[in-house]
């Protein structure tokens, strides 16, 4: 493949994660913030995203597998991930956890857990799916290439 196909294969699967509301416009607002002397800003920025999202789902996986279950303390988990979401442009991991605070503050256990599941899910898809993007990204650079952009 030649580089004006991975840039075309990159532009595509970049308009579908928006179009499936896996990103939103705060995503296109991090890439802005990436210039030649941070070529790397996105991916450092996602690195660390991915590696706080692991945490913090571990953390409300294990609270609430407690008992007696401290709502509140699974809310504080769910609330930071939605901010750190947020900040990174992953519109429905962001939606499934405003979701998920909802049943907090009801202090529904079985509907926490669904949200736990379904949290799992949309993070799996999110990432693989940037994972995706990061790779054309890379073979572009690596052929020479410049990142196409999102206006």
């Amino acid at each position: 493949m030649d580089v004006i196909q991975w840039q075309r294969q990159h532009r595509d699967h970049q308009a579908s994660m928006f179009r499936e509301g896996f990103l939103d416009d705060q995503f296109i607002q991090l890439q802005k913030l990436q210039d030649e002397t941070s070529p790397d800003f996105v991916i450092e920025v996602i690195t660390m995203f991915f590696e706080d999202s692991e945490n913090l789902i571990n953390n409300m996986k294990r609270a609430l597998e407690q008992t007696p279950v401290d709502f509140r303390q699974v809310d504080a988990h769910v609330h930071q991930y939605k901010g750190s979401s947020a900040s990174v442009g992953a519109a429905r991991v962001k939606n499934v956890c405003a979701t998920f605070r909802n049943f907090c503050d009801a202090q529904n256990l079985e509907g926490c857990v669904r949200c736990l599941q379904q949290l799992q899910h949309e993070y799996s898809l999110l990432k693989s799916n940037l994972q995706h993007l990061f790779g054309l990204q890379e073979q572009i650079q690596a052929a020479g290439g410049s990142i196409p952009t999102i206006e």
